[in-house]
């Protein structure tokens, strides 16, 4: 009887996502979640107390799915998609999670943060990135272009942004695994440098410079952006891809300010981040499991930021739907390469990732995320072409 009420009281909740009607089943029970033909079908074997996910919808689904107390049947990214478009219906008690949603942004625990998860292997991401490891939004010009042509047109696009010319130099914020700079320097000829706080990018990166013959054109260093300023160098544009998530809100202003202390009067800044709609705490599965302290930006306090270091804005460009597809990519490279994945990590893990892949490509289908690209100049630049299309 016990477990009937649980069942009940956890339908009761779940009443509210009707919109996209789907069937819970207990044991042999089943409810029916919305009017109309089910989209999907979710088997729980344990029901989730309310309080739980009251306190937190997205973390008492994800942990529940996570150690396999709750399933969906056919395709996972298919049942998120529709599920999520009800996401404005989620609970979150912020007071309770305040110690997840709000971490310390020191350097030491920004770096603890960020390698948690970016130095799980250079094996593993290599079994599901693309040859040119490039860990961020793909840029799909063509219908047909496969995820490796997608990420060399992100590059490629980036880089005609900043109107690159022979003899200049460019700094990579969060340069990750080194594609950007690598391609920066064999097709234009600048000097870079690259920064991480990622051991595993840092070996491989080097390692990479040396293979390509390029240790007279690029650098990457272990180094926090707040010690830029102190570290004497300039350069002539600034870009930093993917990795704005990870500075907290009360920081963006500092990250602004280090951007363009090392940048020439005149230089062009291109940053690319993951942006919400509005200013928000973030997701608390995703802070839990995934990126500990990240923090997704609003574009309009981005812009904000950038005016009070007197960077104009040039070009802002949303290219959503593309992150929807690249995390489709790199979901279906997960799942072609689970045997090989499994040998490193436990089942709960690779749970953890999938969910992880899944949901985020619903999220950016949905408009729960947007990604945005910003490019911007110190001061006022006059020796731009004047059409966007350069």
């Amino acid at each position: 009887m016990l477990g009937t009420m649980e069942e009940k009281a956890m339908v009761k909740f779940l009443g509210k996502f009707k919109d996209s009607p789907f069937i819970v089943k207990f044991n042999g029970r089943e409810y029916t979640v919305g009017q109309g033909q089910p989209d999907f079908t979710v088997y729980v074997r344990r029901p989730i107390p309310v309080s739980q996910l009251m306190t937190s919808t997205s973390l008492a689904l994800g942990e529940a799915y996570m150690d396999g107390n709750l399933e969906v049947e056919g395709d996972l990214y298919y049942a998120l998609d529709r599920f999520l478009s009800q996401m404005d219906k989620f609970s979150t008690d912020r007071r309770s999670l305040v110690k997840l949603l709000n971490t310390s942004l020191s350097k030491k625990n920004q770096e603890k943060e960020v390698t948690s998860h970016y130095d799980i292997g250079n094996d593993f991401y290599k079994l599901w990135l693309d040859k040119t490891m490039s860990y961020s939004c793909a840029y799909f010009q063509k219908e047909e272009d496969t995820l490796y042509q997608a990420q060399v047109n992100k590059v490629d696009y980036i880089l005609k942004k900043l109107y690159l010319k022979e003899g200049m130099n460019i700094l990579d914020i969060g340069c990750g695994w080194g594609f950007l700079l690598l391609e920066a320097a064999k097709k234009y000829k600048v000097k870079g440098l690259g920064i991480t706080l990622s051991k595993e990018q840092h070996r491989e990166f080097e390692k990479r410079i040396k293979e390509e013959g390029l240790e007279d054109y690029l650098q990457v260093e272990l180094m926090d952006y707040r010690d830029l300023p102190k570290s004497g160098k300039s350069f002539d544009r600034v870009v930093s891809v993917g990795m704005l998530e990870h500075v907290g809100r009360e920081n963006y202003h500092l990250f602004a300010d280090c951007a363009s202390q090392v940048l020439k009067d005149g230089g062009l800044f291109l940053l690319h981040f993951i942006s919400g709609l509005k200013e928000y705490s973030g997701d608390p599965w995703i802070k839990k499991y995934i990126f500990p302290g990240g923090m997704i930006p609003s574009l309009r306090e981005m812009v904000s930021c950038l005016a009070d270091d007197s960077f104009h804005v040039l070009d802002v460009e949303d290219l959503r739907l593309h992150y929807n597809k690249t995390l489709l990519c790199w979901e279906k490279n997960f799942k072609e390469n689970r045997e090989e994945i499994s040998k490193m990590f436990d089942h709960r893990f690779m749970r953890m990732w999938e969910l992880y892949l899944a949901s985020c490509a619903a999220a950016f289908h949905n408009g729960i995320v947007d990604i945005h690209q910003i490019l911007a100049s110190k001061g006022v630049n006059n020796q731009l072409p004047l059409v966007r299309w350069y």
